[in-house]
Formats: C-alpha cells, structure tokens, sequence
C-alpha cells in the first residue's frame, strides 16, 4: 500500500505503510514543517477526503504570539484593589 502525502514544488512523494501501520514522512515535508525525532503530528480529515498533516505544538510555543497592551498590574495594586472592594459578599447568579 502506498500512502500519498501530496506534492511539493510539483514533484509528488510518496512513503510505504509498514506491516504496524507507520509511514515515513518524506524529508522534504518533515523539513518544511520542521519536524524532529520525536515530535508529534496531528491529522486532519476533511469532509473531502483529504488529509492535513500538522505539528502538534507544545502551549510553551504560543508564548508571546499575542502582544499585551498594558503593563503587568503589581501585589501591591492587587491588594489595594481587594481593600478598596466593598465588604459585602457577593450574591451568586442562577
């Protein structure tokens, strides 16, 4: 069985199934998408029938993808805040 993973600059790739089920993702695509020993895919099937192929990203890499507009509000400021909140409990909302 030959499993397609699609074309790249016009040439087409192509990989084996092994007896358990794995491929070998062409050196191409593991470079393009900068893929190592280790790491961890996801796939995708489209209501079409084709396949996407994507790394799976550690949280740690979203860090710093979105720009705070406001600067980090202090302990001090927190506690002050917390003093300056009225003394009743709130009610909860059903």
């Amino acid at each position: 069985m030959v499993l397609l993973f699609g074309e790249s600059n016009g040439v087409e790739m192509d990989s084996a199934l092994t007896v358990k089920g794995q491929a070998t993702i062409p050196k191409p695509i593991r470079e393009h998408l900068g893929l190592k020993p280790g790491d961890r895919v996801k796939f995708f099937l489209h209501p079409d029938g084709s396949v996407v192929l994507l790394p799976k990203l550690p949280a740690s890499a979203l860090k710093g993808i979105v720009k705070t507009r406001r600067r980090a509000v202090t302990l001090g400021e927190m506690h002050e805040a917390s003093a300056a909140a009225p003394a009743s409990p709130r009610r909860r909302r059903r």
